[in-house]
C-alpha cells in the first residue's frame, strides 16, 4: 500500500516508530497529487517546495499531527499564502498572518500541502471546478469539495474544511470519507473567510474517525476518548424529517447501521423532529443577509468577478429585511430549545447526511417518487442545515455503497460539545464494519 493512502493514525505510528519519514510520507502525498490532479481538480495551489521543505525541518515529535500532510480549504489564511476563496474577486490577495487553526496545526508539526478548492465563498453545495474521486462525472459536493476528493484520493492525509450549511458533511458524504463539524463556536474562525457569521464551522475531513479525533484533540487541546463504544447511548432515530424524501438505498444504509448500534449495545429510540416546516426557511433567512452584508462592498464594486450562482445569491439578500432576519433569528432560538428537549431523550441522533449520493455533474434537480421536484443544492444541504442552525456537532461517516458505487454517508448528532459521544459511537460502527469486511 501506498504511503499516501495510510489513515493519520497509521501514518502517525509509522512516523513515531520510525519506520517513514515526514520526508517519505509528504513526497508520496505529492506524488499521489500529480497523479489525481489533471482529473480531480482538488487544490487551487499546490506548493511542494515549501511542503517538503517543513518536512525537512521539523525536529523532535511534536504529537499525533507531526510530519502529516495536510490540506486547507481555501477560506483558510496562511501568512504570505494565497486565500483565493476559488474566486476572481479575491485575485491577487495574500495573507498577511496565519488563522489561528493553522497556526495551532503548524505548531503540532502537520505540514501543509496547498489549498483546496471550495464553492465560491464557500455559496454552494457542488464545488463544480472539483470532481468526485469516486466518479470524476460525478459532482464533488460543496463547498469544501477539494479537501474532502484531496483526502478520499489520497492527495492529503486530512484536510480542514467549513461548514454552513452542511459544507463539511455533504462533500464528505458524497466521497466516502469522514467529516466533522464541531459545535458552534468550539474552534476559533479568525483567518477564515466567513460565509454566514453565526453558521460557519470549521473542522477536519479525515479517513476514519479515529483520524478526526486526533485532528480535533490538536484544535481544541483536549484529547478525545473514543474506545468506549456505543454501550448504553440511547440513539434517536427520526420518525419524520430524516427520511422523507430520501433515495431507497441511502435510508436502507442508515436504518442497516442503526441496527448495527443497537448489536453493539445501543439503545434505538424513536424521535420526532420538532419545527421541521421551518428549518430551511430559517437556514436562508440567517445565511443569506449575513453573506451579502459581508460581500457589500465588493458585490458593489466588481459584481461581474463573482460567478453567476453567487451574484445572484448576494443580490437577493438585498432584498430581505430586517424584519424577516429577525424572524429567523427567533426562529433559531426556539429551535434551539426544542432541541435541547429532543437530546433529553437522546444521546445521538441518526440519519441520512443525505439524501441521495453524488449526482452527475450538471444535474440541477431531482425527481422523487412522487413527483416532487428538488433543486440539488436544497437537497444536499436539507438534511445538514439543521445542526448549523442549532449549533449541535455532527458527524458523517461512510457507510456502504448505492447501486453505482457512490459513497453512502451516516449522520450522528449530539448535544453540544459532546464531540466524543460522536466520535466513540462512529469509531464502534466503523471498526464492526471493518471487523464484518474481513
Amino acid at each position: 500500500m501506498s504511503l499516501a493512502d495510510l489513515s493519520l493514525t497509521e501514518a502517525s505510528a509509522a512516523i513515531r516508530e520510525r519506520r517513514v519519514s515526514p520526508v517519505e510520507l509528504v513526497d508520496d502525498v505529492l506524488t499521489r497529487i500529480d497523479e489525481v490532479e489533471p482529473r480531480l481538480h482538488a487544490y487551487v495551489t499546490v506548493d511542494a517546495e515549501r511542503a517538503r521543505a517543513e518536512a525537512a525541518e521539523l525536529g523532535p515529535i511534536r504529537g499525533p499531527l507531526h510530519g502529516i500532510p495536510m490540506g486547507l480549504k481555501d477560506l483558510i489564511d496562511v501568512a504570505g499564502t494565497a486565500t483565493s476563496a476559488s474566486s476572481r474577486v479575491r485575485a491577487g490577495h495574500r495573507a498577511e498572518k496565519d488563522s489561528t487553526v493553522a497556526a495551532q496545526l503548524k505548531a503540532a508539526g502537520a505540514v501543509l500541502l496547498g489549498k483546496t478548492h471550495t464553492h465560491e465563498f464557500a455559496y454552494g453545495l457542488t464545488t463544480p471546478q472539483t470532481h468526485n474521486a469516486r466518479n470524476p462525472s460525478r459532482v464533488a459536493g460543496g463547498s469544501s469539495g477539494g479537501s474532502a476528493v484531496a483526502v478520499a484520493a489520497g492527495a492529503a492525509t486530512f484536510a480542514l474544511g467549513t461548514d454552513t450549511g452542511g459544507s463539511i458533511r455533504v462533500p464528505a458524504a458524497l466521497n466516502g470519507v469522514v467529516g466533522l463539524k464541531p459545535t458552534y463556536g468550539l474552534i476559533p474562525r479568525d483567518g477564515v473567510t466567513s460565509l454566514s457569521w453565526s453558521l460557519d464551522h470549521v473542522g477536519p475531513i479525515t479517513r476514519t474517525v479515529a483520524d478526526a479525533g486526533l485532528v480535533l484533540s490538536v484544535l481544541i487541546g483536549q484529547s478525545q476518548a473514543i474506545d468506549r463504544g456505543p454501550n448504553g447511548l440511547r440513539v434517536g432515530v427520526p420518525v419524520n424529517y430524516y427520511f422523507d424524501h430520501v433515495d431507497p438505498a441511502v435510508e436502507a444504509a442508515v436504518r442497516e447501521a442503526v441496527d448495527q448500534l443497537a448489536a453493539l449495545g445501543a439503545e434505538v429510540v424513536d424521535v420526532e423532529i420538532p419545527m421541521t416546516r421551518y428549518l430551511q426557511a430559517t437556514q436562508w433567512g440567517l445565511m443569506v443577509p449575513e453573506a451579502t452584508a459581508y460581500h457589500e462592498r465588493s458585490l458593489r464594486s466588481v459584481p461581474d468577478q463573482y460567478a453567476a450562482d453567487v451574484r445572484v445569491l448576494l443580490e437577493a439578500g438585498e432584498l430581505m429585511s430586517a424584519g424577516d432576519y429577525l424572524r429567523a433569528q427567533r426562529a433559531r432560538t426556539l429551535m434551539r430549545q426544542e432541541w435541547a428537549r429532543l437530546f433529553e431523550r437522546i444521546d445521538v441522533l441518526a440519519a441520512p447526511t443525505v439524501p441521495m449520493t453524488a449526482v452527475p455533474a450538471g444535474q440541477e434537480t431531482v425527481t422523487w417518487p412522487d413527483g416532487t421536484v428538488e433543486a440539488v443544492s436544497d437537497a444536499y444541504v436539507r438534511l445538514s442545515a439543521p445542526a448549523n442552525i442549532t449549533g449541535v456537532p455532527a458527524l458523517t461517516l461512510p457507510i456502504g455503497d448505492d447501486l453505482d458505487g457512490m459513497p453512502i454517508g451516516l449522520q450522528l448528532l449530539a448535544r453540544p460539545h459532546e464531540e466524543a459521544v460522536l466520535l466513540r459511537t462512529g469509531h464502534a460502527l466503523e471498526r464492526a464494519r471493518l471487523t464484518v469486511a474481513r
